[in-house]
Formats: structure tokens, sequence, C-alpha cells
């Protein structure tokens, strides 16, 4: 039977972590997110991210956990691979581990407001977690709430295009740059994300 210290040995070799579990009918949904800060120099030196193609990070996902769940005889699930989508930000919540921020984005116990999920694997049976987290954010100052400054997040809601034009501004090559404002003013894994890694989602959610 499938352990979290067999799946933990796996993961932890990529530079991924189990990010949450949720049990669904006979199967446990882990969910892995990048181990930050180590993650973003192993992606760097990975075939798919010197090869020069389109979606190189969804590219090493796949490849990478498809190979752990090959070898745990495991569903490999990826947030990039719909129609139809898995419901990725679901499992987030149910697994006790991320929750609903007074930005609307979703906080994680360890990411913060950088959480993100490369992938998960559905394994067959029950994987006994770690005990759940608390949500952070109660007892919390909430600096995201005054961070944006495009005033993007008001009534904690996102306002995409008005982020974006932001970022087409001079002002937001620091946004650009160095990662979202709101995401970075997060206690919570404030130091964990590179800003390399930052500047690349930023480019993939907004290309110059």
């Amino acid at each position: 039977m499938t352990t979290r210290r067999d799946i933990a040995r796996l993961t932890a070799s990529e530079r991924l972590m189990i990010s949450g579990t949720v049990a669904e009918a006979n199967r446990t949904i882990v969910l892995l997110s990048p181990d930050e800060p180590a993650f973003w120099d192993h992606f760097q030196a990975s075939p798919e991210a010197e090869d020069g193609a389109p979606d190189p990070l969804d590219r090493w996902s796949a490849r990478v956990i498809g190979g752990i769940a090959a070898t745990l005889g495991a569903e490999p699930l990826f947030p990039f691979s719909g129609p139809p989508w898995h419901p990725f930000t679901g499992w987030a919540r149910a697994s006790a581990r991320a929750w609903a921020s007074p930005v609307g984005l979703l906080v994680h116990a360890v990411s913060g407001l950088f959480v993100s999920y490369r992938g998960a694997l559905a394994v067959p049976g029950e994987i006994v977690d770690d005990p759940p987290s608390a949500d952070p954010c109660p007892s919390c100052a909430q600096p995201c709430r005054t961070a944006c400054p495009a005033d993007a997040f008001a009534g904690g809601h996102y306002d995409v295009p008005r982020c974006k034009s932001y970022l087409d501004t001079e002002a937001g090559r620091t946004c650009r740059q160095d990662g979202c404002l709101v995401r970075r003013a997060c206690p919570v894994g404030r130091d964990r994300r590179r800003p390399a890694q930052s500047a690349f989602h930023m480019e993939a959610f907004h290309p110059r």
C-alpha cells in the first residue's frame, strides 16, 4: 500500500512537495506544488527549460509527475490538461491546507499567496496525511488588502483587466520583474518564491 512517505520520497527528488490531500471515493487526491525556493533551479536544469519549445513548465510537470504516477500505480492529474478541467481549487480548499484569502486568491499554509499546483496524483486507497493546518489569515494584519498599486483587488475580487492594464505601464515593471505585490505582501511564504520564477509566470500571464 502506498504511504505518504513513499510519495514524499519520490516528489522530494524533483523538488515538489505534497501540498494537501483529499479523500475521494476509493482514492486519495495528492496535490503537488513546487518546493520553493529550490524548485526553480531544479526546473531550470531540465531539458524542457532549455529546449526553447512552448510551455516548458507544463511539459516538465507532465513528464515528472507522470513518471511518479507510473511508479506508484497512480493516475496523474493536471490543471492544464482540460477541458474538462480538474477541480484543483476545490481540492485545495477541501485539503485543509489552503483557504480563500481576503483578496480572493488562495492562500496556502506553507506557500502563502504564491501557492500553485503543478499536478496531482490519484492514488488508490487512503493516504494518511499530516494533521490539518490553521488558516493564517484571521490572525494576520492582512497587508495584502492594500498592496496592489492598481487597486485590482477591491472588494475581494480580482479585476484581471485592471491588473493587466497596470502591468503595461512603467510603474508595473516591478510586478512584471519581481512578482505580484499582493502575493509578495503575504507574510506566509514571502521569501520562498524566486524573483526569476515570478517573472516567468508573469510573462506567461501577460506576455509583453
